[in-house]
């Protein structure tokens, strides 16, 4: 059965040394945003599994979204209320401000069981508050809500009236506060730092994995006193005619004395992502190396001038690519996409990419990772900014060389 965190011997964590990223009001101005949100969309009763939108309605921050655990918001009710595993009660006492009577634990045996769900009992707490019969929003497009604890769900609740969220909270995260922009900006040092020294290690004969183990001590060790977060996305490593292939991860090849290189990297501040992507020459590079370079740092520097509140996001498609097709390239898919607070596998929030036909108008506080891949038959390079909208353009979050990186 559920039970709160002061059953089944969960201990008092008053002296449990953690603080916590923002204050209590930015949880509640956020919390009424999404209540907001939901009336909007006729629904009353909001169950989040997604990890990121966990954290960012309560503040929850463990490694425990890889089983099951939800937050629930109801209309009705002024806070929210977090379930997962008994071992974890104590995580969600320290990381939020949730009174202890919406901290919940559910059985632990039905964890990984053959025939058993813990949405079997969170359908039943829903039941015992009375809103057996409400309409409830679900992330069916969230990583970690699978097939089989929807099915227990729907199963539970006969009488509910269920639809899809449709990424409500992702979108409620779009535009970031003062606060939050703190973070995206230490995010923005710490992986200008850990590109620099990633760089300065490229040597001919030195294994890729060297290199992804420098960059993994880097992101975790920051910047001024300021550590990093694990990242969502593992450091991506691309040598020569693999560069075509964006996301391959390392190997134990040494690297050549002349080719391609490929990093595609991030940064994370309390789960607040800043990626980066360079591209670098070990050796003489050949002219449509420089040329693919040039035009993707003038498209980009044209994305990022463009990028004010008011700017339709399809628009910035439209520029970036009639300077890429001015240069004699062509480029099919997204050019970006939003980016903010999140948790692996994915730090893209899901919501707003920067393509053909994406009518989203831009906002002051939005965030963006532009990532200018080009891959013509024979190699790929790509200059990739994150940037925040501001009045005056996009403002850069990292400081990198903008241009094919040459190492002789």
């Amino acid at each position: 059965m559920l039970g709160p965190v002061n059953q089944q011997g969960a201990e008092d964590d008053d002296e449990m040394d953690y603080e916590k990223p923002f204050l209590p009001a930015e949880y509640r101005r956020r919390v009424h945003d999404v209540k907001m949100r939901m009336e909007q969309a006729g629904l009353d009763l909001l169950i989040c599994q997604d990890p990121a939108n966990m954290c960012w309605l309560t503040g929850y921050d463990a490694w425990s979204f890889y089983t099951p655990q939800v937050v629930l918001l109801h209309l009705k009710s002024d806070t929210p209320i977090w379930i997962g595993r008994l071992v974890d009660v104590n995580g969600a006492r320290a990381t939020t401000d949730l009174p202890a009577e919406n901290i919940i634990n559910f059985s632990d045996d039905r964890l990984h069981h053959v025939e058993l769900h813990p949405y079997d009992e969170v359908s039943e707490m829903i039941k015992s508050r009375g809103w057996g019969s409400d309409r409830i929003g679900v992330e069916l497009d969230a990583h970690f809500y699978t097939a089989r604890a929807h099915q227990h769900l729907v199963k539970g609740l006969p009488n509910a009236n269920f639809s899809d969220s449709r990424g409500l909270v992702n979108w409620a995260r779009l535009v970031k506060s003062d606060a939050e922009l703190v973070y995206m900006r230490e995010a923005g040092r710490i992986v200008s730092h850990t590109m620099r020294e990633a760089i300065a290690n490229l040597k001919p004969g030195v294994p890729e994995y060297e290199i992804v183990a420098q960059i993994y001590a880097s992101q975790t060790r920051g910047v001024d006193g300021k550590y990093g977060d694990y990242t969502s996305l593992c450091p991506l490593i691309q040598v020569d005619e693999k560069t075509n292939a964006p996301h391959l991860t390392w190997s134990d090849k040494p690297l050549p004395s002349s080719g391609l290189v490929l990093l595609e990297i991030g940064a994370a501040r309390r789960h607040y992502h800043a990626p980066l992507t360079r591209t670098i020459y070990m050796g003489k590079p050949p002219k449509e190396a420089h040329h693919l370079a040039n035009a993707i740092v003038e498209g980009g520097d044209a994305v990022l001038e463009m990028a004010k509140p008011g700017v339709v996001v399809d628009e910035l498609n439209t520029v970036w690519l009639r300077v890429l097709n001015r240069h004699g390239y062509v480029k099919k898919g997204r050019s970006g996409y939003s980016i903010g607070m999140n948790f692996p596998p994915d730090w893209g929030e899901r919501t707003v990419s920067i393509r053909a036909g994406e009518k989203t108008v831009l906002q002051a506080g939005m965030c963006f990772h532009f990532q200018s891949g080009v891959r013509p038959p024979a190699f790929g390079a790509a200059i990739s900014e994150s940037f925040v909208v501001t009045e005056k353009g996009g403002e850069r979050l990292a400081d990198v060389a903008r241009e094919l990186i040459v190492l002789d």
